[in-house]
């Protein structure tokens, strides 16, 4: 064997008892050291200075190009790379290869910049490695859980002091629970509302127990539904499905102009339901921040209604739950704290790291309708918050949330949230003045949409034209919105979602627009008009200007 092939007979790694220990308990040596300590530092500091000369948010490459790179199949039996070698990679090969969603320019996604601090408390929780399934795996972390939702609660809700006296410590009472995220706070609430719905009562085990058949039979009904507004997430439809009710009885609610839930249409369904005694009513789902065009459904009005109905009312403030912090704003969501439950998305306008969702309850007894215990870890008498969620070891996202709260106050977030809200009005004031440009739903929170179309198209839809005309028109229209988006994507220097409107269900009406969410507070409207700007460019270089 020559010189060479002993030097990397030397350095090859093996998997063995001392190499384990060497990388389980401590760092391989010094120079590992120090490379990790310079990692950490562009990590837990660098994220402005990156940012400034970085701005664009991928690199200009295929989907298709990078998969190439990764179709190797098998798991090395011997360790591939030391520590710092695997850090090293993921800082230079695959970091600009991801999506920079911190990026000012990155508006199209409810994900955005994160405040530098909370890489260090995701950090510090990540090492700290609890598990608030269970008090024995989290302690004073399960406390300080309770507190931290007691906290939101009240945000929301914002009942008496000597009602959160009474429940922030109580160990027979739950105000909500950490989930992973909106999806899974979504279906919590509608777990626990039809199980309130098709309760135990004389002989019968309610439905968490002898299943969905046996409750239908028991109540005498053949179906159960939810009701929302054609703007609702598409989570719900997953959360009917796995609760057994079909994702088909999920039932869409036509909206106004404005793209909230119509009252009229909603007074209408519930009546008509009403007279027919083989259906019943789960939940009525209101929507504060929907998805698609950030709009806020009318809560205090679908809260009268469901009340004098005796329907579960769950609001979907995954997006704009936050804005309660807003003194400018939170009246916005008005008639939130008439909720029998709601969802709040931490990882979207509290600004914290993947993944954090939570769900609250108006009554702090209600969640004792979806409890289950195990001999070995939530064993029946324990006061541990895993009996009541449905997930089951969890992260102690709670510890990130409280310590963000500390740092910014709500004042702090709120200065966030108005800018988001008013930046959205300035960008939406500037598409009216683009002759290019059509403003098609204004912002009511910090998202709007908007689609390229040449003002000679807006004069000729104005118009009094034929139905087959204005459809040509509209075709045309939606493939050059998608070509654009989809160009201005793939050359990474920005990026602006895109989605389809049909507010009234016609398929000749699909709308394809632009969608912006403006959350990252370096975004400005001097970034905003650099991105009208490049999807004008690309159109002219695309299309006939004229077209």
């Amino acid at each position: 064997m020559n010189k060479q092939n002993i030097a990397k007979e030397s350095t090859k790694l093996v998997a063995n008892w001392k190499a384990l220990h060497r990388t389980f308990i401590r760092l391989e040596d010094g120079a590992a050291r120090a490379t990790l300590v310079k990692y950490m530092e562009q990590i837990l500091f660098g994220l402005h200075d990156f940012l400034q000369e970085h701005v664009g948010i991928t690199e200009e490459i295929s989907l298709k190009a990078l998969s190439e790179r990764y179709k190797n199949t098998k798991i090395s039996e011997n360790p591939e790379r030391k520590l710092a070698d695997v850090i090293t990679n993921l800082i230079r090969g695959i970091a600009p290869n991801a999506v920079n969603v911190a990026s000012p320019y990155f508006v199209g996604h409810m994900t955005s910049a994160i405040p530098f601090f909370m890489v260090h408390l995701k950090t510090i929780v990540a090492a700290l490695n609890q598990n608030v399934v269970k008090l024995e795996t989290s302690k004073v972390v399960s406390i300080i859980e309770k507190q931290i939702l007691a906290k939101v609660h009240r945000l929301i809700f914002d009942n008496s002091e000597s009602f959160y006296n009474k429940h922030v410590q109580n160990t027979e009472t739950t105000l909500g629970c950490f989930v992973e995220g909106g999806t899974t706070a979504n279906l919590t609430a509608l777990w626990v509302a039809r199980n309130s719905l098709l309760a135990p009562r004389d002989g019968f085990g309610g439905v968490e127990k002898e299943g969905i058949s046996a409750a239908f039979r028991e109540y005498g009904i053949e179906r159960a539904v939810i009701l929302v507004s054609r703007m609702g997430h598409y989570s719900l439809r997953k959360a009917a499905g796995i609760l057994g009710i079909g994702s088909r009885n999920i039932i869409a609610i036509d909206v106004d102009e404005k793209h909230r839930t119509d009252m009229t249409m909603l007074e209408k369904t519930i009546s008509e339901i009403n007279k027919d005694s083989k259906t019943g009513i789960i939940s009525v789902v209101g929507i504060a921040g929907s998805t698609e065009t950030g709009s806020v459904d009318p809560l205090s009005n679908i809260a009268e209604l469901c009340a004098e109905n005796g329907i579960h009312f769950h609001v979907d403030a995954a997006w704009g739950g936050p804005i309660l912090m807003s003194a400018a704003y939170r009246h916005l969501l008005n008639g939130i704290k008439y909720a029998d439950s709601v969802t709040i998305d931490g990882h979207k306008q509290f600004y914290m790291p993947m993944s954090c969702g939570m769900v609250y309850f108006k009554n702090p007894e209600i969640m004792n309708t979806v409890s289950y215990h195990a001999k070995y870890v939530n064993r029946p008498g324990s006061v541990d918050l895993g009996i009541k969620s449905l997930a089951g070891s969890r992260e102690a996202n709670s510890l990130i949330l409280d310590s963000a709260l500390k740092i910014m106050g709500t004042k702090g977030y709120a200065l966030l949230i108005d800018h988001g809200i008013e930046t959205a009005k300035k960008f939406a004031a500037e598409i009216i003045k683009r002759p290019f440009f059509q403003l098609v739903t204004p912002p009511e929170l910090n998202i709007l949409t908007y689609r390229i179309c040449p003002s000679r198209f807006r004069t000729e839809l104005a118009a009094n034209i034929d139905a087959n005309r204005k459809n040509q028109i509209n075709k045309t229209l939606n493939a050059i919105n998608r070509t654009v988006q989809q160009i201005q994507r793939e050359t990474g220097n920005s990026f602006v979602s895109r989605t389809t409107l049909n507010p009234r269900n016609i398929p000749e009406e699909e709308t394809v627009v632009l969608r912006c969410v403006v959350m990252n507070p370096m975004t400005d409207i001097k970034i905003l008009n650099e991105i009208l700007d490049e999807q004008e460019k690309i159109y002219k270089s695309r299309f006939k200007p004229d077209a």
